[in-house]
């Protein structure tokens, strides 16, 4: 038997048998936590079932059937039905008494008409519990390996194993328990008439805008943003990409900051600064009336202030996926098309265009699917112009609260992005777009058509300068009395959130913004590397193996960019405030929250730079005995840093930044920077709050350049040319 098998077994049985079953409400290093042990609040499973839960004690079944498994041989027939058996027994038992019985009674009303009582109470699921059911999964998963499931390879069937089951519990459930609601009305009974009635409601998918009417539905509304946003962002940021990989401009390093700047912002900072410039106060407006007496206006409440905001925030994702993708085509191949006579213009074309489809692809989805989820960009810049996000938000928190109505619209936002998966699966087909082999590659990358630079330039150029402009009025905001009224100089709004005091004691950190701070850095830190090991691990299973339900694995990954995040955080509360998992007002449903929020990032950036690296290498690794860990680790891992960095950069400002999805989960002890900046917003304490997000944006270009520093570049043994020159062809 597989030792890490022997070890998984024995590490349940042991849980099952010792550790605290139940989630306890102190810290398990309390003593009073462990007073009564092995029973009361810290009792064991085992200890539990023979005292007061009868309920936990058909665990106990799987379990010896496991322990019988170790004495049985790797050869042994008997070996893999039994780790199986006990694997899905052990979970399935877990599952059942967990929802069967909650914190006040039975969990579903059958029962207790039944049983005639409203039945026994437990807490939520434990460390011990959580070990249990880890182990269980292992079980499972080599119980099929050793079944040759996936060639026998125990390391890929557990990673599919633990992955679906994270994702089952942290992405479908508590999809499930917010969109249930679609087909109850307020009372909590079923209605599937009234839910019809919402979903084809004229307000969602009408068309009085084209007869000359007031507006369209908001599903259109939200469909057609979406599609500017996502060609639009994978425009500028190829164009960005293109720029600092393929041309000779010297001014490279600040492209990289300007294109990264708006990530690491809250985005109603840069909605409030597009106010600021272009609002009928704004400097921009005041300038056009009062030089050329062009009349004040409010152009930038509706669909193009929402537009430009969400692209200055979006284009940095579009970059950073394709500035590895356009990293990794072979100049070799460039270079045989000039062997061959043809043009720059014809290489670039045929060769160079179609090999950059998947990452464009991945791009384009994801500014699609970041456009449909945002929500602070058009609570600012809305206006009449209503998005889905913001419906769903006003059902939930509103005057007239409808979950309901939320859940349904969330369902159309659902089917959009199925549609985008489809789309872009079908652009894509089943070419190759291999570029990176085991072979040497001394080919030069080739300058760029004249035409293709000079678009280049003219659409990344204007755009960086609006970057600089925004990021002034950013930064002047925060060292002035009042934007927009008073310019009198200040430190008032540093010093009221970052003051730090001298006492006989040492240094206290008296600031109001301290605290949010250090939590928030604290949680980023420490989603950011798992973020980026599920992605780069899920899309490395994606795209170098192949298993049942491949394509729905694949779309559940996506699942949770597709949700708003104001319905993430009220479906993670509905799912998580009760047993049998009971997270909510801690700092790990934060973890929680911002990993699955933005995996699907390392997801797509990760199959973006594995297209275009040859299975070959991987092949190659196997045959040389080397397992597929080892493989991962040592082959493909090193070439794929830019997905890395893209992985890691982007789930840590999101961490930093985020607002939508976590408004609902921060509590008293722990409290984000974002939901503080929001609480300035809404007292009116502009020059703070921006004071705040000037902050927030130094510590993530630091914290961006350390992640860059610590990856590193991938090598791929190419030459490198001195000085580009844009040439005509």
């Amino acid at each position: 038997m597989n030792s890490s098998t022997r070890g998984a077994i024995l590490a349940g049985a042991t849980a099952y048998v010792l550790a605290p079953w139940h989630m306890t409400e102190d810290s398990l290093l309390s003593l009073a936590t462990w007073g009564g042990y092995p029973f009361g609040r810290a009792g064991s499973a085992l200890a539990l079932g023979l005292s007061s839960e009868w309920w936990l004690l058909p665990i106990l079944a799987p379990i010896l059937v496991s322990l019988f498994a170790l004495s049985l041989k790797k050869d042994d027939a008997r070996l893999s039905p039994m780790l199986v058996w006990a694997g899905v027994a052990g979970l399935a038992l877990m599952i059942i008494e967990g929802f069967a019985i909650r914190h006040r009674g039975y969990g579903f009303d059958w029962i207790k008409a039944i049983l005639g009582s409203e039945g026994p109470k437990q807490a939520g699921m434990g460390l011990g519990a959580f070990v249990t059911a880890s182990a269980f999964l292992v079980m499972l998963c080599h119980g099929l390996a050793y079944r040759g499931f996936c060639r026998g390879d125990v390391f890929i069937v557990t990673s599919i194993g633990a992955i679906i089951a994270l994702i089952a519990v942290f992405v479908f459930m508590p999809v499930v328990a917010v969109l249930q609601s679609a087909f109850l009305d307020l009372s909590s009974r079923l209605a599937p008439l009234e839910f019809l009635g919402k979903l084809f409601d004229n307000s969602v998918w009408g068309l009085d805008c084209l007869g000359g009417g007031a507006r369209c539905g908001v599903a259109w509304n939200t469909l057609f943003l979406a599609i500017l946003v996502g060609v639009l962002s994978t425009a500028l940021g190829l164009a960005f990409a293109l720029i600092v990989t393929r041309t000779g401009f010297r001014a490279k390093g600040v492209l990289r900051v300007l294109t990264v700047l708006p990530i690491i912002t809250p985005p109603f900072v840069i909605g409030l600064a597009l106010i600021l410039l272009f609002g009928r106060s704004g400097v921009v407006s005041a300038f056009l009336s009062d030089w050329f007496e062009i009349p004040r206006s409010r152009w930038i409440y509706g669909l193009p202030g929402v537009l430009i905001a969400q692209l200055l925030a979006f284009t940095p994702i579009s970059f950073l996926v394709l500035i590895g993708v356009v990293q990794g085509i072979s100049p070799a191949l460039e270079e045989a098309t000039q062997t061959l006579r043809a043009t720059r213009w014809t290489a670039f074309r045929t060769v160079t265009w179609p090999l950059m489809r998947p990452g464009l692809a991945n791009a384009f989805l994801l500014g699609f699917v970041e456009s449909m989820a945002d929500f602070g960009n058009p609570l600012v810049l809305g206006g009449n112009f209503e998005v889905l996000s913001t419906k769903i938000f006003f059902a939930v928190v509103g005057a007239a609260v409808d979950p309901g109505r939320a859940a349904v619209l969330a369902i159309i936002l659902l089917a959009f992005t199925l549609a985008a998966f489809w789309l872009q699966n079908f652009w894509l087909g089943k070419k190759s777009y291999t570029t990176v082999t085991g072979k040497g590659d001394t080919g030069l990358p080739q300058p760029l058509p004249k035409g293709v630079a000079i678009a280049s330039y003219a659409t990344a150029i204007p755009w960086a300068i609006l970057t600089v402009v925004i990021y002034l009025i950013i930064l002047v905001g925060g060292f002035v009395r009042t934007m927009g009224r008073d310019y009198t100089p200040t430190l008032e709004h540093y010093l009221t959130a970052f003051r730090v005091e001298q006492t006989e004691r040492g240094l206290f950190f008296s600031g109001s913004a301290w605290n949010s701070l250090i939590t928030t850095l604290e949680v980023a830190g420490v989603s950011a590397p798992l973020t980026a090991v599920i992605g780069i691990l899920t899309a490395w299973l994606l795209t170098r193996n192949r298993f049942a339900g491949q394509r729905a694995f694949e779309f559940g990954t996506m699942l949770s960019f597709a949700i708003p995040g104001t319905v993430v955080g009220v479906s993670y509360i509905l799912a998580f405030n009760i047993p049998p998992i009971e997270l909510t007002g801690g700092g790990l449903i934060l973890i929680i929250c911002f990993v699955f929020r933005n995996m699907p990032v390392g997801v797509r950036s990760g199959i973006a730079g594995l297209s275009q690296l040859d299975k070959s290498l991987d092949e190659a690794s196997l045959t040389l005995g080397a397992r597929s860990f080892t493989t991962l680790r040592k082959v493909v891992l090193p070439l794929l840093r830019p997905a890395i960095i893209a992985s890691l950069v982007y789930s840590f400002v999101r961490a930093m930044t985020a607002v939508s999805a976590v408004i609902f989960l921060v509590s008293a002890e722990y409290n984000l920077a974002t939901s503080y900046i929001v609480g300035r917003v809404e007292a009116g304490e502009f020059g703070l709050a921006i004071a705040y997000s000037s902050a927030l944006i130094v510590i993530m270009i630091m914290a961006i350049g350390l992640i860059q520093l610590v990856v590193g570049e991938r090598r791929l043994g190419r030459r490198q040319s001195n000085e580009f020159v844009v040439g005509a062809g």
